[in-house]
């Protein structure tokens, strides 16, 4: 997105009116309309009544908890914010072009169904349970394997806490309005615009990543897979005008590519026996999976599963996502606010040059800077 194809749906937004705005206000959150109103409060549960956006807080002002504690929306809204995020970074390869969307991208989330046979004296039934995220590229035993090294609390087993604490995670840990100007009400000119987008712009090519699992020692094969992903994507990038020919090409080179790698060394470090954690610096179990991050490196790091955590809030990563600076992982949050400082009234990112910094550190937008139940300046004692 250009600066000003963003100036101009902003400004279209913008004239939407009360009731647009206090939509966007829920989108900006993570939803936007109906499903947002009618989510109800995870933390308040029957004594809120519903979700309703306050015009520029990412809160409800039925019940004064945040957006991320009500988690409107659903799975159709991640996965597009998701494929947002993913796009046009070298994580591209998990999402998948929308028909007809212009050339927007919908996450390509993998969920696990698992099915076990439940013993009974009469005919043998079965039982699901499914799984709303699971590490891809792994066989089911082993990506159980993993799931069992998740504490239960955090296994996002459709239908139960974990799922919603998932969501949660994905709307605090990667706030849209981080990512896209659209899901911005504090943005105020071109400049700030143009400050945004090559933001998102650097920190997809050069911090965004996703983590994958393997056994340690296999960090080889997933170096492999992404150097052919890496040498693809540029083929494809500089032939593009000649797609159908390419995808032949690259089929064919591709597979002899990934014999050879198969044939030699079969993608594992047979050298090194003994493997550390880089967050706890214990031993990571031979036949145990590990986390590996392709930007810290297939062969000098990886984690185990409930280390995998930012470095700064300390929550486990959501969907492995992740953003690598000065050697350490973070979460989209607070990555996004070591670069740039975060309104603590709108939550958003302040990318203006005037804002107001109290002497504890926080920071906030001047017009945001008040309290939230009389509007009267923070710097101004009020009765609240």
């Amino acid at each position: 997105m250009d600066v000003s194809s963003a100036m101009e749906k902003m400004s279209m937004k913008q004239t939407a009116g009360g009731a647009g705005e206090a939509g966007e206000a829920g989108g900006a959150g993570g939803a936007g309309g109906a499903a947002g109103a009618a989510a109800v409060c995870l933390v308040c549960k029957e004594s809120c009544s519903g979700f309703q956006p306050h015009s520029w807080r990412k809160a409800c002002v039925a019940c004064g908890c945040s957006t991320v504690d009500h988690a409107p929306g659903g799975d159709l809204e991640d996965d597009q914010r998701m494929g947002r995020l993913l796009a046009d970074s070298p994580c591209s390869h998990l999402t998948a072009k929308v028909k007809g969307g212009g050339g927007l991208r919908m996450y390509k989330r993998n969920r696990m169904i698992v099915t076990n046979p439940v013993v009974s004296r009469k005919d043998p039934t079965f039982s699901t349970t499914t799984y709303d995220w699971a590490p891809a590229g792994f066989n089911q035993k082993l990506a159980m394997t993993y799931m069992e090294l998740i504490p239960e609390s955090l296994r996002p087993v459709s239908g139960t806490d974990g799922a919603s604490e998932r969501r949660r995670q994905l709307l605090s840990q990667l706030p849209a309005y981080d990512q896209d100007p659209m899901k911005c009400q504090s943005l105020a000119s071109e400049e700030e615009i143009s400050s945004m987008l090559l933001f998102v712009k650097n920190y997809k090519q050069e911090a965004l990543g996703v983590g994958e699992v393997a056994l340690p020692g296999e960090g080889g094969a997933l170096r492999e897979a992404a150097n052919q992903r890496t040498a693809k994507e540029a083929k494809d990038r500089s032939n593009s005008d000649k797609k159908d020919g390419l995808e032949h090409q690259d089929h064919g080179s591709t597979s002899s590519s990934a014999s050879s790698a198969t044939g030699s060394t079969n993608g594992t470090d047979n050298t090194k026996t003994d493997h550390r954690c880089s967050g706890c610096h214990g031993e990571v179990a031979t036949e145990s999976p590990a986390v590996y991050a392709e930007r810290a490196g297939y062969h000098s790091a990886l984690w185990h599963p409930t280390c995998f955590v930012c470095s700064e809030c300390g929550q486990g990563l959501v969907d492995l996502v992740y953003f690598w600076s000065n050697q350490k992982l973070l979460c989209g949050r607070h990555y996004c606010q070591t670069v740039w400082p975060r309104c603590s009234g709108c939550d958003e990112l302040i990318f203006c040059q005037s804002l107001h910094k109290a002497k504890d550190g926080r920071t906030w937008h001047l017009h945001h800077c008040c309290c939230w139940k009389c509007g009267q300046n923070l710097e101004t004692p009020c009765q609240h």
